[in-house]
């Protein structure tokens, strides 16, 4: 099999990547390191560096490798910035989305695997199960459910086999600790190792199922040879919230540091946000193996070996009003 991974450089997608390696596949990398590295890579990746919206760079992939399976990964995953950066999101996570969904139809790819987010359901739906109708807040979301209804669309006119997954609040080795705008965990991390002191927006209180990558990306990574899987949707993660606030105080112990917290202005973001994983634990026999302690301690672990990092800022803001002043 030849295996097109997009954001293959980020986060999940080198943990992905690693995985479909170890089966012995051929793994072709997508990737414009706006979030990822090359030192993420796993030895033996065919990559290329370039955006999903690059519409002439993705059918020559396709065509230089007859890609049979396609792992969808790219994305800017920043429901909360998205508000701010409306035709940005739009752009990379829907327009290059069909780019790929495209040369995917042409090629008669075997199967798509597409990583959603649980930022579809919206608020007020907890526990968030796949059969609710999804209500997105925030651009990300609209982008991510887009996405999903164009598969299905995709497999009534084509026949494309799809498995879409929706993680949440993923975390672990890898992750972009100079991100600034998503990803609370690398947040925390970083600002201790910066002798910088932790913030939270508002009193805290909003809570998460904070999912150990460990747990996620081997799920993932064996979806196309799940027969059941496909064309359905999963939630995918831990099973348990965890308030912000707590999770501060776990990362600084992780870490070996004193819990220094500010409270900065809170912003407008869905409180609550847990998932059932029923429906997963059916088909895939599914069940979360790391406990939030020990995934944090790992992380904390490759934190301190790969150092601070200068936090990033985004000079393409599109929409200035409402923007949290610790983001200016």
């Amino acid at each position: 099999m030849a295996i097109l991974v997009t954001g293959a450089a980020g986060f999940i997608g080198s943990h992905v990547v690693e995985h479909l390696l170890g089966r012995g596949n051929e793994v072709v990398g997508l990737d414009d390191l706006s979030g990822g590295f090359t030192d993420n890579l796993p030895k033996g990746t065919i990559f290329y560096e370039g955006s999903v919206a690059d519409a002439t760079l993705v059918p020559r992939i396709f065509a230089e490798h007859r890609i049979t399976h396609v792992f969808h990964l790219a994305a800017y995953a920043a429901e909360g910035l998205s508000h701010f950066i409306r035709r940005f999101n739009y752009t990379n996570n829907v327009v290059g989305s069909m780019n790929v969904l495209n040369e995917a139809v042409k090629a008669e790819v075997a199967c798509f695997v597409f990583t959603s987010s649980i930022a579809v359901y919206g608020a007020g739906q907890t526990p968030m199960h796949e059969e609710l109708t999804p209500e997105p807040e925030d651009p990300y979301g609209v982008a991510k459910f887009a996405v999903e209804l164009d598969l299905r669309a995709a497999r009534r006119m084509f026949g494309l086999r799809y498995v879409i997954f929706r993680p949440h609040n993923v975390y672990g080795e890898r992750q972009h600790l100079g991100d600034r705008y998503r990803n609370v965990i690398g947040i925390f991390m970083n600002q201790l190792m910066r002798g910088e002191r932790m913030t939270i927006f508002g009193d805290g209180m909003q809570s998460r199922g904070f999912s150990y990558i460990g747990d996620v990306a081997p799920l993932i990574a064996r979806a196309i040879d799940v027969p059941a899987a496909y064309d359905d949707v999963f939630n995918v993660g831990a099973d348990e919230a965890t308030s912000v606030n707590e999770l501060a105080v776990m990362v600084a112990r992780a870490m070996g540091k004193p819990p220094a917290i500010d409270h900065v202005e809170a912003r407008k973001e869905v409180l609550h946000a847990v998932a059932d994983h029923a429906k997963v634990a059916r088909v895939f026999g599914y069940k979360a193996k790391w406990s939030l302690p020990d995934g944090l301690q790992r992380m904390a672990d490759w934190a301190r070996r790969v150092g601070p990092r200068e936090p990033s800022r985004r000079s393409d803001i599109e929409i200035d009003r409402n923007l949290p002043n610790s983001w200016r």
